[in-house]
């Protein structure tokens, strides 16, 4: 038996009991269907067979949701820190002795390659370990004195908190949202996305089985339109936490204003790696092509804009072209495949139609640029080159192993044409000089920027975009500030006449 075959066995045993059950909403420590009995069905992008029913969610699931994690929160909020560190610890453990089961089950509803999702599991083992670590001290806060008065900080769970995520890596994603609002002590209602719903339904039973209470972690599966909506504007939801597209993310803010919620919104990219000629060539060769074709290039950071000096473009992008054109696509549970199926023929119809858009505008496909096979959602590693800026494959998300390669001349040009899209949430910037390395990261509009490196995760560094791709940080203490409200106790410290009035 294969290596592929082996695999294969595995993920059809742990995901026999979706198959048998359906993937179920999960509202007050109880497996339950959608209120109205309604299903949908989500299938695997490697052949579009179906894997499973999911619950069809609505407001009147949602509206159940809330009350559960409403009742909750009166106790979870008040348990001390040091027993909700415990609790999230066992979580965390509990991840950890499942991981394979997450992993392949992840790789089958996604498309995401094994290679990848092995290790995602374990990254939401350690966001729970983290952010537990942090649960005791979550409320602490300042003494801030001056000769009349001392101050007092603290920090308070805000509430129950929606979270809506979205369908990369959505395993992942989902702990980084719900581990921090918990070890807060807030309460959640989780709305994966309905193009990957199956491993929700994991993490919220492994927290219950590692002694989560009932009903601090409640699951809906459901559209946008419906369960989504109904949770952006429910009242007694304090907060939503959003990954998606941008705008979506408006869309969120809208139906959330007349509630007053507070949002974190982690929303698109187009990000830019900028190579110069005094840069090391072959590791930023790697490290472009490790951000576009991992993840099948369905990552918010993945650097799907390449700026090369001109002096070295054709040198690097040949390069580049070469390695696209060696990647493995194939099945995502092959140990061997880099490049997956895209998560559903929507998006794989959306990410093909560049093709078309990059010939139109006058780009070359150096490589790539086609479909592989008939069955599934594959597409081939692409990069794009003789493209500049202005062009659609430049400005806009695409979403998949899609680079586009644009040549600069030299400071000044590099960094307009980095700053020259809509979004800002990350950059690369790969050079040896420092005074250059300073100038650029001082004036690139990007929430997060790595210098001689790919995204390297560092969980108590901030995490988040500015301009359209974003609102808000996460990570470390940044996410306390989202999930907490501080408040200020002010102490007399020594006697002051009170003013009179009407006297």
């Amino acid at each position: 038996m294969s290596a592929l075959e082996e695999n294969l066995s595995k993920a059809k045993a742990y995901m026999a009991k979706f198959a048998e059950t359906g993937v179920m909403n999960h509202i007050g420590g109880e497996s339950v269907p959608a209120k109205s009995g309604k299903v949908f069905e989500t299938t695997s992008p490697v052949d579009g067979k179906v894997l499973a029913s999911v619950a069809k969610g609505d407001e009147s699931d949602i509206d159940a949701a809330v009350a559960a994690a409403k009742e909750a929160f009166k106790t979870w909020s008040k348990m001390p820190g040091k027993e909700r560190k415990a609790i999230l610890i066992k979580v965390a453990e509990g991840i950890e002795a499942r991981a394979e089961e997450i992993a392949f089950t992840e790789c089958m509803d996604t498309g995401q390659a094994l290679r990848f999702m092995s290790k995602a599991a374990i990254r939401g083992a350690a966001n729970f370990r983290f952010f537990a670590d942090q649960a005791p001290t979550a409320e602490d806060g300042l003494a801030l004195r001056n000769p009349n008065q001392m101050n007092v900080t603290s920090r308070r769970p805000i509430g129950p908190i929606g979270v809506i995520t979205p369908w990369n890596t959505p395993f992942m994603l989902s702990t980084w949202k719900i581990a921090p609002a918990l070890a807060a002590g807030c309460t959640v209602v989780h709305k994966p996305a309905e193009f990957s719903p199956m491993t929700a339904k994991l993490l919220v039973e492994i927290a219950e089985e590692a002694g989560l209470p009932k009903g601090v972690l409640n699951l809906v599966n459901g559209f946008g339109e419906d369960a989504g909506k109904a949770l952006t504007e429910h009242k007694d939801i304090k907060a939503i936490a959003f990954v998606g597209e941008s705008r979506t993310g408006s869309l969120i803010m809208k139906q959330g204003a007349d509630t007053l919620k507070r949002f974190h919104l982690e929303l698109g990219g187009k990000n830019p790696v900028i190579v110069f000629d005094d840069a090391d060539m072959e590791r930023a060769v790697d490290a472009a092509a490790f951000m576009i074709y991992s993840l099948n290039g369905e990552r918010c950071t993945s650097s799907s804009r390449v700026l090369v000096q001109e002096n070295i473009y054709e040198e690097f992008t040949n390069k580049l072209a070469d390695v696209a054109s060696r990647i493995k696509v194939g099945h995502p549970l092959d140990p061997e495949t880099v490049v997956g199926p895209l998560i559903h023929p929507e998006h794989e119809t959306k990410v093909l139609s560049y093709f078309d858009k990059a010939k139109a505008s006058g780009a070359t496909i150096a490589a790539g640029g086609e479909k592989v096979g008939e069955e599934g959602c594959f597409v081939r590693p692409t990069l794009f080159t003789n493209a500049s800026n202005d062009m659609d494959i430049a400005q806009e998300e695409i979403f998949g192993p899609v680079l586009t390669a644009i040549p600069f001349k030299d400071d000044e040009e590099a960094l307009k044409l980095a700053n020259d899209v809509q979004y800002g949430l990350a950059a690369y910037l790969w050079t040896n000089d420092l005074n250059r390395a300073m100038y650029m990261t001082d004036n690139l509009e990007a929430g997060m920027m790595w210098v001689n490196s790919e995204n390297v995760r560092h969980l108590p560094s901030p995490f988040g975009g500015v301009k359209a791709s974003g609102i808000g940080r996460d990570g470390g203490d940044w996410s306390f500030d989202f999930y907490m409200e501080t408040v200020n106790v002010s102490f007399p410290r020594q006697y002051h006449k009170v003013p009179k009035l009407g006297g």
